[in-house]
């Protein structure tokens, strides 16, 4: 199992990981998507109650009880309970069709052979803002913080909402980006698209592991953020090339979800909360 950076802890191993923990989960009809999506979410002990505070709300892709769900929230609830996070809802979104969801269009002809069906981000995003979101605010007692987490594709989804909606979510936390994606389209791009970005505060979270096709990608990105992005946006760029791409989620996650919401990336992010000063970083 790898080793968590000194201080945090370890990520959860692989057996314990595979169990389910306690959580709601509801069936949510898309009519964006045009099918029934599964979503489950977890609160940390002692929060999310009815007489609780209201709470962030930290949304993730993969977020099926047999995917990444179980250790995410496992790593949410080790770093609240340490005092290194702040509590946040975490809700996860079961796939149904991953690499439709997760991609945006692409005019390379092996991207287009990795499923019958990619390039459907822009729909799965609108599920996300006009059928979730709406669903979670007006079940659930939350503020206006929105996060989300992700590695792989979903890290290239997370970084595609940053580059065309970033009002979308507060804080963006990409582990392993598949930013090779139509052949780095989005990296080419990313200038133009940072300059672009709203100078509000928002807080970003990078890292990659040691695949040649996403390291270059990743660097350049955060080259391009640490460059170009308007006061209020934090960047933290943290590369593991020690870590694999199967293993760089759990290596990541402790730090990546403290530096954004623990006691540097603590306080509220969104709609009425106060616009922290600040450049990338």
């Amino acid at each position: 199992m790898a080793q968590a950076p000194a201080g945090l802890p370890a990520a959860p191993s692989a057996e314990t990981a595979a169990q389910a923990v306690k959580s709601d989960t509801f069936l949510l009809k898309s009519a964006v998507l045009s099918e029934t999506r599964r979503i489950n979410v977890f609160a940390p002990a002692g929060h999310g109650g009815k007489e609780s505070a209201a709470l962030p709300v930290l949304y993730m892709p993969d977020g099926g009880q047999a995917e990444d769900f179980p250790h995410v929230a496992q790593t949410v609830q080790a770093l609240v309970a340490a005092g290194r996070m702040m509590p946040v809802l975490l809700v996860g979104i079961e796939n149904t069709e991953r690499r439709r969801d997760l991609t945006g269009p692409t005019t390379v002809e092996r991207d287009k052979k990795i499923a019958a069906r990619v390039g459907g981000s822009a729909a799965f995003r609108q599920f996300i803002r006009s059928e979730l979101m709406p669903y979670i605010a007006a079940h659930y007692r939350v503020t206006a913080d929105k996060g989300i987490v992700g590695e792989s594709l979903a890290g290239l989804f997370i970084v595609e909402t940053l580059l065309v909606e970033p009002d979308l979510f507060d804080r963006y936390v990409a582990i392993s980006p598949s930013l090779w994606w139509n052949d780095e389209a989005l990296v080419r791009a990313a200038d133009a698209s940072i300059k672009a970005l709203p100078a509000r505060q928002k807080k970003i979270f990078l890292t990659s592991a040691d695949e040649d096709n996403i390291v270059p990608g990743t660097a350049r990105l955060a080259a391009s953020l640490l460059a170009h992005a308007p006061a209020g946006v934090s960047l933290s760029f943290k590369p593991m090339p020690k870590e694999r791409h199967e293993t760089i989620y759990r290596a990541s996650e402790a730090v990546a979800l403290e530096t954004v919401y623990g006691p540097a990336g603590a306080g509220a992010i969104g709609a009425g909360a106060g616009k922290a000063p600040g450049a990338a970083q």
